[in-house]
Parts: structure tokens; C-alpha cells; sequence
């Protein structure tokens, strides 16, 4: 089997992007967006979901963070998109329940090619590091839309927002290895329009 693999570039007056995503990968990373706290976000992503992923940002951090987060989100969900290709063969649907700690998330995905964003996560501290924590949610939504996909992050419980930040990467990690792998039983795309 071929890895599926995409590299994406992005500039914008903004930001400066560069990514190469191995969904086949064995969760190796070399990030740097210049946010500390969003990198380990990312490494996690990666080792969690078994993926390679190679990112550079070079952003405005001296106006924030909203810029560089939002648009690696926008780069990472088209490099899902163009890794994935035609889908055939994979399970399309992926879900996990993470724990960290206190904390407990829920994720679930659907690659069906459709955008749609469900977020309910509650951050008591309003930065972790140097990232604000209202940017996650900015983050996920951009990749879901880029990404054409269906995506569910749901906190059943949490206290520490460090530990809620990171238990949802892990879990959208988890929920798409599972969604992006392949089972032998499908033929084609795992659709009644025959197409996703």
C-alpha cells in the first residue's frame, strides 16, 4: 500500500505555512509555529494519531495568536482532504472517549466531504502558555471546513485547561486514525451515493 501523503503550502499577507502530512506515518513531528503550547498540541495530534506531521509557521505573533492558529488549521484540514484522495476503502466514520486526568472527551468524525462543526468545550483559565484558549475552537473549525468533514468535540468533564486542550487533540487524533483507516470489506467508497 502507497502512504497517502500531501504537502501544503499556504501564504497570506498574514502567514507563511508549510506542512507535509503522512497519514500512514508512526507519529513522528517536527513542528514550529512559533506558539510553544499549539506545537505541543500538534505533537500530540501526531504521535497520537500515528501520523507524520512536518509543519512550519511563520505568523503575525505580534498582533496574537489568531492568525497562525487558524490558518495551520486551514492548511492541516486540506492536507487531510488531499492525503485522503478518492477515500476508498476507508471507514469514513471515527469516534473516541479520551481521558487526562480529570478530564474527559468525547470526539467524533465523519469524512463525508460535507463541513459541519459541533464544539462544546469550557476552558476555566483563559491562556495556556502563550495561547489563548479561545483559539481552539477557531483551530478545529478551520479544519473541519477545510477538511470537508464532519467533527464533534464534546467535554464530559475537565477542570484544568491544559489537560482539556490536549485531551481533545489527542481524542480528533484517535477518532480520525480511525475514521482514515481502511477495512477489507469495503469495496469502494462506504456511501449510498457512491461517492463521498
Amino acid at each position: 500500500m502507497n502512504k497517502r501523503v500531501a504537502k501544503i503550502n499556504r501564504t497570506t499577507g498574514e502567514t507563511d505555512i508549510s506542512c507535509e502530512l503522512i497519514l500512514d506515518g508512526e507519529g513522528k513531528s517536527e513542528i514550529d509555529t512559533g506558539i510553544g503550547f499549539f506545537d505541543h498540541m500538534l505533537e500530540g495530534f501526531a504521535k497520537h494519531g500515528l501520523f507524520d506531521l512536518y509543519l512550519n509557521c511563520r505568523g503575525d505573533l505580534n498582533v496574537d495568536t489568531h492568525h497562525s492558529v487558524e490558518d495551520t488549521g486551514i492548511v492541516l484540514g486540506k492536507a487531510i482532504a488531499v492525503a485522503l484522495d478518492d477515500k476508498k476503502g476507508i471507514r469514513r466514520y471515527g469516534h473516541f472517549i479520551l481521558p487526562m486526568d480529570e478530564t474527559l472527551i468525547l470526539c467524533a468524525v465523519d469524512l463525508c466531504g460535507r463541513p459541519y462543526f459541533n464544539y462544546d468545550l469550557k476552558f476555566p483559565q483563559e491562556k495556556c502558555g502563550d495561547m489563548e484558549m479561545c483559539m481552539i475552537r477557531e483551530f478545529f473549525y478551520a479544519v473541519s471546513y477545510s477538511a470537508g468533514m464532519n467533527l464533534h468535540l464534546k467535554q464530559l468533564d475537565g477542570l484544568n485547561s491544559h489537560h482539556i486542550a490536549e485531551a481533545s487533540f489527542k481524542a480528533f487524533a484517535k477518532a480520525l486514525d480511525m475514521a482514515t483507516g481502511f477495512d477489507d470489506r469495503i469495496e469502494d467508497v462506504l456511501s449510498t451515493k457512491g461517492a463521498l
